[in-house]
């Protein structure tokens, strides 16, 4: 599996970092899932990355990503509140449409929970929520500060230990998670809902998934964790949940009646001899079609791209490299020549006209591909230079140095 970085801005501006669990190569892309993590954690907490994981092994892909001021996102944890949690989300969607596809299921552990309930009614795309040990509601929270409230109302703010990490909460904070109190906006869901939890779940109690359960409509589902703990610390508990969410998730995003999407998109129509290009996100990812074969190209993630292929110019030097290989072979093996095998080897690079001796024009920079054969067998060195002659006589290698017109126009144009 991928997993690839994405980073975007929130409302305010500042860099939130995202991590984007995919499927296997080659394995099918069949819809876009958000994450989002419990109070105070971070992306990479082992329940979060877990289920990314085995909902990305099952064809989902999943982006999780770090609040404002936790984890490696910008921000100061002390200056935002569930309203802010609420728009980051909003935020991380909306990045995920820009450079993939809209997600169609929300996750949400713990307080992400309440989150992705309250987040759902902006994104228009979701088709499916999931909670996890989630409260129903933001207010839940305020238990944690409960021998701090007074003097967070008194000084405006007050440091809280919560887990082994201490937190500057504000009083604008508790305001917020109190503007958060109602359930209402579960019944207005028009989601399909699935809720996991834990009857021995320490931190959120069953009876704050009871409300959730309560407060929707259908379509619902309820699903007993046994013995899990809020956490989901043990591996096979949050393998279960990944299962049994995307078997449920499977009827709400049309998985059973639709033909999956994969990562190289769907087949276009391609005709003899020729080749069709298409893009598969909004980046640098191509799709790669001859009459029967497909493939992909990309760019390295240094260069904005999700380094899922080959670069053009890689493609290039393995177009010359396939046909300089095949061109040896033919011909050793028409002349009967003791050739074992044939390896070979290019790089491209610019050069300037004064490493060169027969450049053109001044200041002029010369495209060069230097290619190196291994030829390995019982050969002579008068059949070995013949070899290395016919191999510049490949037709890849004629087209690229002979006089080549590319003549471009619209599709459909006279």
């Amino acid at each position: 599996m991928a997993r690839l970085k994405l980073e975007f801005a929130n409302a305010d501006g500042q860099r939130l970092a995202g991590l984007l669990e995919t499927p296997p190569e080659g394995t099918t892309i069949a819809r876009y899932a958000l994450f989002a993590h419990c109070f105070t954690c971070g992306k990479d907490i082992a329940a979060a990355s877990r289920i990314s994981r085995a909902l990305a092994a099952r064809g989902i892909a999943v982006l999780r990503f770090d609040f404002t001021g936790l984890g490696n996102s910008d921000g100061d944890f002390a200056n935002t509140s569930f309203s802010s949690n609420v728009q980051d989300l909003v935020s991380a969607a909306a990045a995920l449409t820009r450079e993939y596809r809209a997600p169609e299921l929300l996750v949400g552990h713990s307080l992400g929970g309440a989150a992705v309930l309250a987040a759902a009614s902006q994104l228009p795309e979701v088709k499916a929520v999931a909670t996890i040990g989630a409260p129903a509601t933001a207010d839940h929270l305020r238990h944690l500060f409960a021998g701090e409230v007074d003097e967070i109302g008194r000084r405006g703010a007050s440091t809280v230990r919560i887990g082994l990490r201490e937190f500057t909460v504000k009083r604008q904070f508790l305001e917020d998670l109190r503007a958060h109190g109602s359930a209402d906006h579960i019944r207005r869901l028009r989601k399909a809902l699935v809720v996991f939890h834990s009857p021995v779940d320490d931190v959120v109690p069953i009876e704050e998934a009871a409300r959730i359960y309560e407060a929707a409509l259908h379509p619902k589902s309820f699903i007993s964790l046994d013995k899990a703990d809020h956490l989901l610390s043990r591996t096979e508990d949050a393998e279960y949940v990944a299962a049994t969410l995307a078997a449920w998730a499977s009827r709400y995003l049309g998985l059973e009646q639709e033909p999956a999407r994969d990562r190289y998109g769907e087949r276009p129509e391609v005709g003899p001899r020729e080749v069709v290009v298409t893009e598969l996100d909004r980046k640098f990812l191509r799709g790669l079609y001859s009459e029967h074969h497909r493939w992909m190209a990309d760019e390295p993630q240094s260069y904005g791209g999700t380094n899922l292929g080959p670069t053009p110019y890689d493609l290039l030097l393995m177009a010359l490299g396939a046909c300089t290989s095949m061109t040896v072979r033919l011909y050793a093996r028409h002349q009967k020549l003791a050739l074992d095998d044939v390896t070979v080897r290019m790089r491209h690079k610019r050069i300037h006209e004064e490493d060169c001796e027969d450049c053109g024009d001044e200041g002029r920079k010369l495209e060069r591909i230097d290619l190196e054969l291994d030829l390995a067998g019982d050969l002579s060195e008068a059949e070995r230079a013949r070899l290395v002659e016919i191999a510049g006589r490949c037709p890849v290698n004629r087209t690229l140095t002979g006089e080549l017109s590319i003549v471009k126009r619209l599709r459909g144009a006279a």
